[in-house]
């Protein structure tokens, strides 16, 4: 990379002649001297180390392959069962199971570091790599806590080094084109928005499991808890079950939240909540006894935000849907068209009309016929490979550095939105509350300080803005 140290780059490149020649006085050789057409210099290869290289962590790292200035140079998993196929994709790549050993041991060969954990240790990972100046790109949601998003948002900008979240329908086309129809003034001021998903699609609101099971020998069990509160290992968590779990996941709205509420972050001036409240789904056992777990997230629920817009143009009200739960149909909308698609959806209401969309789905105005009427010229920049631009724009930004180049998801954009969405986690956890009587206690709107990350009217709540770590796994 073309900010390293002339000794350093020069050693760990190796890219030195074989003679003993005078190209070891240069920085950068020139393409023509090292190789032929295709051929990408040391100085301009980015040496990714891969912090989770199974499940998601397997197509993070082709995505990033996929620029010729990416190297994935290591990988660390705990679990031996995930890794095998990355150990197939990237043969040449060193292996470890513990990251931060593999930070402190190989600090001078690792450029970037890709973060695609379970969720509970995204934060951890991510601060020990951007301590040590390393660019990072961290799957979404950003972090477990709303403290947490801060932290990283805070991080990136006082180490000054390349981020990027890994909602990577981000750098696709639909959101584009949603913004520049909203800023054309085609639906008027947006003064609510509704979203909603199909998730979760793996087990929630369901008894913790028990049980006393070996651990598999391919598995580091205690890595794999890091900074999480050590319980005995469990099958029920593992591989991805876990999302569904309070203490390693964030349920349906981590899974599927930064892909659907982009659009409305990226398009509205918005980024704090003052308000949350919500409901749940609630499980029952025996003749009308409620049943609460603890451990599980809910099956479904709804939840409701208050956005103050930065342009002074009142509040949006902001609801979010899971668990097969929707929102009732547009009356623009006629009885046989779509809703949203598979996955969810939002709708944007303004005062002139109404916009639907999703991640994966482009945008129409309803009633949509209205998309017969004159649209506005594209404005903004396309990404090249749309999705696959994602990773590829995060590489090429490495090479660049800090601050000169714009990303779909830097953590000065995720951070926020994550904070954002978090609340709604935090709003169910808290509603879930029952007093030493067994009386809910947590039922109430939630008055927020974003400034503060504090809730205003109920203490009790702010136990989940911020967690207790293991030792050996803070911050």
């Amino acid at each position: 990379m073309t900010n390293k140290k002339k000794e350093s780059s020069i050693s760990r490149r190796k890219f030195i002649g074989q003679a003993g020649m005078a190209a070891a006085a240069f920085t950068i050789v020139p393409r023509f001297v090292l190789g032929g057409k295709g051929h990408v210099a040391p100085s301009d290869t980015v040496y990714i180390a891969g912090i989770g290289a199974g499940g998601k962590g397997t197509s993070d790292l082709t995505g990033f392959a996929k620029s010729p200035n990416a190297r994935i140079a290591f990988l660390c998993d705990v679990d031996d069962r995930q890794i095998v196929e990355s150990k197939k994709n990237f043969p040449s790549a060193k292996i470890y199971k513990d990251f931060r050993i593999m930070l402190d041991k190989e600090a001078k060969g690792i450029d970037a570091v890709s973060v695609s954990t379970p969720d509970h240790t995204h934060a951890v990972a991510a601060v020990a790599a951007m301590q040590r100046k390393k660019h990072v790109y961290v799957q979404k949601p950003l972090t477990y806590t709303i403290h947490e998003a801060r932290t990283l948002t805070e991080a990136a900008k006082k180490y000054q080094v390349v981020t990027q979240m890994g909602n990577q329908y981000a750098s696709a086309d639909h959101v584009r084109r949603a913004k520049e129809m909203v800023d054309a003034g085609l639906i008027g001021d947006v003064t609510a928005v509704k979203t909603w998903t199909n998730r979760p699609v793996w087990p929630q609101g369901i008894p913790t499991p028990k049980g006393k099971f070996e651990i598999p020998k391919e598995l580091d069990w205690d890595l794999w808890l890091g900074p999480a509160p050590y319980i005995d290992y469990n099958p029920a968590y593992l591989p991805f079950n876990w999302r569904g779990w309070w203490p390693f996941g964030t349920g349906a709205l981590g899974d599927m939240a930064c892909h659907i509420m982009d659009a409305p972050f990226r398009i509205l001036p918005i980024d704090y909540p003052t308000e949350v409240e919500c409901s749940t789904s609630t499980a029952w056992s025996g003749f009308f006894q409620e049943a609460d777990y603890a451990d599980s997230c809910p099956a479904s629920s709804i939840i409701h935000l208050k956005f103050p817009r930065k342009d002074g143009k009142g509040d949006i009200q902001f609801t979010w849907m899971d668990g097969g739960l929707l929102p009732q149909r547009p009356a623009e909308l006629l009885p046989d068209e779509n809703l949203g698609d598979t996955d969810g959806g939002y709708i944007l209401e303004g005062t002139k009309g109404k916009l639907m969309g999703n991640y994966n789905l482009a945008p129409v105005l309803l009633p949509t016929k209205r998309m017969k009427d004159s649209l506005p010229s594209p404005t903004i920049p396309r990404i090249a490979g749309a999705e696959a631009g994602h990773y590829t724009q995060w590489v090429e930004a490495c090479i660049k550095g800090y601050g000169k180049m714009q990303l779909s998801s830097p953590f000065e954009y995720a951070g926020p939105m994550t904070e954002a969405i978090l609340m709604g986690n935090l709003a169910l956890r808290a509603y879930a509350m029952k007093d030493d009587k067994g009386k809910h206690i947590g039922r109430k709107k939630l008055l927020w300080d974003a400034k503060n990350m504090k809730i205003t009217n109920f203490d009790a709540a702010n136990q989940f803005v911020k967690r207790e770590y293991r030792a050996g796994w803070s911050l």
